[in-house]
């Protein structure tokens, strides 16, 4: 799968996450949701073509409902550029963090509901089939460079087409470990030797002893474990042991789980846990947001985060970050083989458009949608504010992401001695699995559960979800 990625996307315009997620919906677990209800709609009437299902734009109008409120306000000064330029109405609704599925359940149900909108994949598809048309003969499908991503149905229809790959792993700050590497008996000399578990935990509690010389507060940034900012340990951090379960079951779901590498969770858990500057206690009161913040003012120089953080980072007020210092390492979990490890690459964003919508308002959402990613005031967006690394065969090369989180997703996918571990999460089975999962996790940094009942609890959960 990493080479087909690597072959189609690396040809493309890029930059990078929700999610996802890195935000979520049930399935749609990207992360980085903020709650954000506000909307923008142009004015006018004027026609805007599409080479999509729906046909002509012309009289049709769009109400785009997102997920991902960090870049609300880039959706929405797009959707003013279009009408402006089209004379076509689009209003952008983004969903508050976590209730994207509550959001869209509500909102398709009203005369005005969504004309475009969001599935995670295939388990968000078997949800919201009977409102996902087909995009099969839209110039959108035609452009995607690796047409075997878009979320295809029994009867050969596509009726979700990825628009973002994006990745995520552990941040670091190379100036704080340069830092670091220059003290005497330091347990690494580079970046290069922290590749695997053993590497990564003896220079991690080695820093954590040392922080008063680094001028940190911890390595690592807060272990948010609030309802509604856990999607990074229930979901993307879970993503790892269970790529691995599937890769040993060569398979790409199941009904039962047996969390064979629960133990390689637990350990690089702990090691956040461990080695922060927040105490355990104090965790279930802590938001991504607040992480993020740790990072961005340099009190800490890891966090778990996707390049979709790269906005997060940078706008945060007194941010002491330089860009050339924001890197990625992959997550380390003591798995056999891991030196060969690449981040976490992969897509739950699919656009789908309302079958039930007016043919002309299913026109003008593709019409949008396509002229995004093909005109040059789109594609400058798509890359340089909103942070994609798009799958389609429209971006030049000189169109790459300048942002340095989505530069390094780039650079792994690019080292051949790399494996990415593919998102195996859009195949979990519900959100009430992972909303059960993360307070789990919080009982268990609390004390008040073991990690024996922690392990048994994801078992049960993912057994009983995809029974039902």
């Amino acid at each position: 799968m990493k080479r087909k990625l690597v072959k189609g996307l690396l040809c493309v315009g890029m930059a990078l996450t929700m999610l996802t997620g890195c935000g979520k919906q049930d399935g749609n677990t990207d992360g980085s949701m903020d709650q954000n209800t506000d909307m923008a709609s142009g004015n006018g009437s004027s026609e805007s073509g599409s080479s999509g299902a729906g046909g002509n734009a012309q009289g049709g109008s769009v109400y785009y409902l997102s997920f991902k409120p960090e870049i609300d306000a880039v959706w929405k000064r797009l959707a003013e550029a279009y009408s402006k330029e089209t004379g076509v109405s689009v209003k952008v609704v983004t969903a508050a963090n976590n209730t994207y599925e509550q959001t869209l359940k509500s909102e398709i149900a009203n005369k005005e509901a969504p004309t475009l909108f969001q599935i995670n994949g295939p388990v968000g598809y078997q949800s919201w089939k009977d409102y996902c048309a087909d995009l099969s003969h839209t110039k959108l499908y035609e452009w995607l460079l690796d047409k075997s991503l878009a979320v295809t149905g029994d009867n050969g229809g596509v009726y979700g087409i990825p628009y973002v790959v994006e990745g995520y792993g552990i941040i670091y700050n190379n100036a704080i470990m340069d830092k670091y590497f220059a003290l005497n008996g330091a347990k690494a000399s580079s970046m290069e030797e922290i590749n695997n578990f053993a590497a990564l935990k003896a220079v991690v509690e080695d820093m954590q002893n040392r922080k008063e010389e680094l001028g940190i507060k911890g390595v690592f940034a807060s272990t948010s474990l609030n309802p509604g900012d856990d999607w990074r340990w229930q979901t993307h951090l879970a993503n790892i042991p269970i790529a691995y379960e599937f890769r040993d079951k060569n398979v790409s779901d199941t009904d039962t789980l047996d969390f064979a590498y629960s133990d390689n969770y637990k350990s690089i858990f702990d090691l956040y846990l461990d080695n922060s500057g927040t105490a355990k206690g104090l965790l279930g009161s802590k938001s991504t947001d607040d992480s993020m913040a740790e990072f961005a003012l340099g009190q800490v120089a890891m966090v778990q985060n996707g390049n979709w953080a790269w906005g997060q980072i940078a706008e945060v007020e007194g941010n002491v970050v330089k860009a050339e210092d924001i890197k990625f390492m992959p997550i380390y979990t003591g798995v056999e083989g891991e030196e060969n490890q690449g981040l976490c690459v992969g897509t739950e964003n699919f656009f789908a458009v309302n079958s039930q919508a007016s043919p002309e308002n299913q026109a003008a959402s593709i019409a949008f949608v396509e002229w995004l990613f093909s005109s040059e005031e789109g594609k400058k967006a798509v890359t340089g504010e909103l942070g994609f690394i798009t799958p389609f065969s429209t971006f030049e090369e000189d169109e790459k992401p300048t942002d340095p989180l989505a530069k390094e997703v780039i650079r792994y996918m690019e080292d051949g001695t790399k494996t990415s571990i593919p998102w195996n999460f859009t195949s979990f089975p519900s959100e009430r699995f992972k909303s059960d999962f993360g307070e789990a996790l919080l009982e268990y940094a609390s004390g008040s559960m073991s990690w024996e009942e922690v392990r048994q609890l994801v078992i049960d959960r993912w057994a009983a979800e995809k029974n039902l």
